[in-house]
């Protein structure tokens, strides 16, 4: 397995690390996505946290490449805000439109260069999707008639197997949300593209600890570990 550090809008004020990690093996190419919004910091630990288990050998990719940008709104997240503009709403809304913002145009830059399979987009919402359906919090979002359904709804599955509070639980939901960088690299490469949710409301540790394992179980499901 070979770990590259890299940086992201390098020649910008916006820029933030992203790490390559190549496994023995050819396979898919896997993208995981946190910190659009500076103040989903469960989502962002749950990015890192994977980044440092794997250049500590504790984990490890067998199979294709993972690239995980841990941090893409570094401003924002210095302050603890979701982000102005909303990093989230500056993604290209058709196939030739440009994105709107020096981070959002580097992550498509990364994209078209590694023209990933597979796209997680890690963030959190208010509300328990359980308890109220309005609610994403604890919920897999992808567009609908999405070629990930069957996978989102194994690994929702999987999960919830493993959560003994109910209200815990998570859910599917379909969704477009134009703007958004989940729409844009299911739009432009025809990706298996996701949007992870956890609680804000739930303990940090656990949140992250979620996060971590559904990155995990979609990583097992895209062949890259096992």
């Amino acid at each position: 397995m070979i770990i590259e550090n890299y940086t992201l809008a390098s020649s910008t004020s916006h820029a933030t690390p992203y790490y390559v990690i190549r496994g023995e093996l050819p396979g898919p190419v896997f993208m995981v996505v946190s910190g659009i919004h500076g103040n989903e910091t469960a989502s962002i630990r749950a990015a890192q946290n994977i980044v440092n288990r794997l250049r500590q050998g504790e984990q490890y990719i067998h199979r294709g490449t993972l690239i995980i940008v841990p941090l893409m709104n570094q401003k924002a997240y210095r302050k603890r805000i979701r982000g102005v503009p909303d990093l989230n709403r500056t993604f290209p809304r058709t196939r030739n439109a440009a994105a709107k913002h020096p981070v959002s145009v580097a992550l498509l830059q990364l994209v078209r260069r590694y023209r990933p399979t597979w796209y997680l987009d890690l963030h959190e919402a208010n509300g328990l999707s359980q308890r109220n359906p309005k609610r994403l919090g604890q919920t897999i979002i992808i567009k609908p008639g999405s070629r990930g359904t069957t996978t989102a709804r194994r690994i929702i599955n999987g999960i919830n197997g493993s959560i003994t509070n109910s209200a815990h639980h998570f859910n599917i939901r379909f969704r477009e949300r134009p703007g958004s960088s989940r729409a844009a690299v299911s739009r432009i490469l025809g990706a298996k593209a996701f949007t992870v949710e956890t609680c804000w409301s739930l303990d940090r540790e656990l949140r992250i600890r979620y996060q971590i394992d559904i990155v995990n179980r979609f990583l097992r499901s895209a062949g890259l570990t096992w």
